[in-house]
């Protein structure tokens, strides 16, 4: 099956949910109303049957493509033979001008309810309304704006009963309805074509046509549709005034700001809870079973990312993201899994999707992840690193947010002797990875810290043994994952290196220039190096357990000019912070993996740690600078 490159897309999201935008005017992947939605269109991992929605010039051309400046609002411009037209596609923030409801309450505007670790109401705008505007401008001349739609229910498996009928506001709409959910489309009719709709319209200079595609719970009332040019501004508005003015050198201000535009697009807006990447199942071995579903909050992901926020100044995203965490693991700490849902529910079961012939005919499609339930040792280690650091940034301790910490704490020391998964979430035997150990030392060593630092409660014979493990979890590192040339292993015992170990000096464990640090990179250099000059994961042969391979790891190969840059190797760290910088599109976003040999992205995307890794390889650059 050929499928479009995945970096021929775009993202919009309304930071509930997201779709996929090709260059050439196709959604082939949109969830609604959240991230984690069963798609609607998902001919993204299968063909247009499975759902799309196609809006194009007739016998045009794209000129360019971008993002309006600070947000993720996408402008496209095509030209044809006979005129010049640009596009303007959003998924608004807010409901701009509907119409109220039938009862009379405008949920949008519904004040959130107080409740427990200050979580929003979820009712209201989180469940009960999301839209996606296309809008079309004739610049100049005249052209002809084609449309395709084929609305698909439940990633591309259920044809929903389509109708014409009345909006909240008596207009007609075309309706599209199955099980709970419903689906509204306004503005110029489209026409059915067997089990698809059509449209042809023309526009002459300076002329607007417009198409809201808006969700909504079957059971209620068809709602209205929005002022589009209202929503635009108020989108628009919300996007530049949250991301505020970047502080980098001028030469990477661009993609840094894209970059945090694209974490905060992939943080739900009112859980705060952050997903790994918008997507499921686009492979990391092309034709291969290694897909999976990344639209959950990993703990790691999310807590890397929220260091990267709150060194920009984003200290909301960090506050909104701690309670999430509070209220995901609430009640039962010593349950922690690695991952979450938006709104932290556990249950997160793995299945595959027959139906669908997959990306590039890579199958299985999965959706939900199996790796919920592993034990991954470095988890809590990164989650106290990210509490320390917003303690560092002037955030306050809740009442519960040290309560949840000490319990973290308590977590890792019941399973202080007991081997994990690794943080690529091996499906291989468990073992002691050298990473998971130095991030066990992290977790004790940050409550040490907010301890003696900060003054934070604990009982002395609870801080002592925090000072124990620490001490002795260091030592065993030192002595268990050091190899005989000097080099962190990736395992005790093991010969392999692995790209993890580069987040080392991150955590305080031992400075960059450390010899057993610079002996680590030559054998990355070595080990895991590409002919292209970027750097894998791993070695797959090892602990992997899973047939294929896959392509270098972009947050990786940011590691390691995080680690050129602190070490010292300033001009190295500047060669490959350029050539990483050309493996994302045009519009700087990111997939999890690049094929340097093809030239084209690989996995999921965009991805939420190739995105972070760049803030971060930006700003130790800077310090190198400084």
């Amino acid at each position: 099956m050929t499928s479009v490159p995945i970096e021929d897309h775009a993202l919009l999201s309304d930071q509930r949910a997201s779709a996929l935008v090709t260059r050439e005017g196709d959604i082939d992947w949109l969830c609604l109303p959240r991230f984690d939605s069963a798609a609607l269109f998902c001919s993204l991992l299968g063909e247009d049957e499975h759902g799309h929605w196609s809006l194009r010039i007739a016998d045009g051309e794209v000129v360019s493509r971008r993002y309006l400046p600070g947000t993720m609002v996408l402008e496209t411009v095509w030209r044809s033979p006979t005129g010049t037209a640009a596009v303007t596609e959003l998924m608004p923030i807010g409901d701009g001008g509907r119409p109220r409801s039938q009862g009379g309450e405008d949920l949008a505007g519904t004040a959130p309810t107080a409740l427990p670790f200050g979580a929003a109401s979820l009712v209201g705008d989180v469940d009960d309304k999301a839209d996606l505007v296309r809008s079309v401008t004739c610049l100049e001349g005249e052209v002809h704006v084609v449309q395709q739609l084929a609305i698909r229910f439940d990633y591309g498996q259920t044809v929903p009963w389509v109708r014409r009928g009345d909006d909240a506001g008596g207009d007609k709409v075309l309706i599209a309805v199955a099980g709970g959910d419903g689906i509204a489309l306004h503005g110029p009719a489209l026409t059915a074509h067997g089990r698809m709709h059509r449209g042809e319209h023309r526009l002459r200079a300076d002329e607007t046509a417009a198409w809201v595609l808006t969700w909504f719970p079957s059971w209620q009332g068809v709602p209205g549709a929005v002022d589009v040019e209202d929503v635009l501004q108020r989108t628009v508005a919300e996007w530049t005034g949250w991301l505020g003015q970047i502080r980098v050198q001028e030469e990477y201000s661009q993609p840094v700001a894209r970059s945090l535009l694209v974490l905060r697009a992939l943080t739900h807006r009112r859980t705060g809870g952050i997903i790994a990447a918008a997507t499921t199942s686009l492979p990391e071995d092309i034709g291969g079973v290694r897909n999976w579903d990344y639209r959950f909050c990993w703990l790691r992901d999310a807590a890397l990312s929220l260091e990267a926020l709150l060194a920009h100044g984003h200290v909301d995203a960090a506050s909104t993201w701690r309670d999430w965490l509070l209220r995901a693991i609430a009640g039962d700490p010593e349950r922690l899994q690695i991952m979450y849902s938006i709104t932290g529910d556990r249950n997160l079961p793995e299945r595959e999707l027959a139906h669908l012939p997959g990306y590039a005919d890579s199958v299985p499609v999965r959706v939900g992840n199996g790796a919920a339930d592993q034990y991954q040792a470095d988890v809590v280690g990164e989650v106290m690193i990210a509490l320390g650091a917003m303690r560092e940034a002037g955030l306050e301790e809740s009442e519960w947010s040290w309560p949840l910490q000490r319990a973290l704490v308590r977590y890792t020391e019941a399973r202080i002797d007991q081997p994990d998964q690794g943080i690529w979430e091996m499906r291989g035997d468990p073992a002691f990875f050298t990473h998971g150990r130095v991030m066990v030392w992290a977790t004790f060593d940050r409550a040490v810290h907010a301890v003696e630092r900060h003054g934070l409660a604990a009982a002395p014979d609870e801080l002592e043994r925090w000072r124990r493990h620490r001490d002795q979890v260091r030592e065993e590192v030192l002595s268990r994952g050091v190899g005989a040339d000097g080099a962190f292993t990736q395992t005790y015992g093991s010969a392999e290196v692995d790209a993890s170990l580069l987040q080392i000096p991150h955590t305080g464990f031992l400075p960059a220039d450390d010899p057993r640090m610079l002996a680590t990179v030559a054998r990355i250099e070595q080990d895991l190096r590409t002919e292209e000059g970027l750097i894998l994961r791993y070695r797959t042969q090892g602990q992997d357990g899973l047939p294929g391979d896959e392509h270098p790891f972009l947050v990786c190969c940011f590691w390691l000019v995080e680690q050129y840059a602190a070490a010292g190797r300033v001009d190295d760290a500047e060669k490959l912070l350029d050539q990483l910088l050309t493996c994302a599109n045009d519009l700087d976003l990111l997939a999890e993996e690049y094929d340097g040999s093809a030239g084209r992205m690989i996995g999921n995307f965009p991805q939420a740690f190739s995105h972070l890794g760049l803030i971060r390889a930006v700003d130790a650059l800077a310090l190198a600078r400084s």
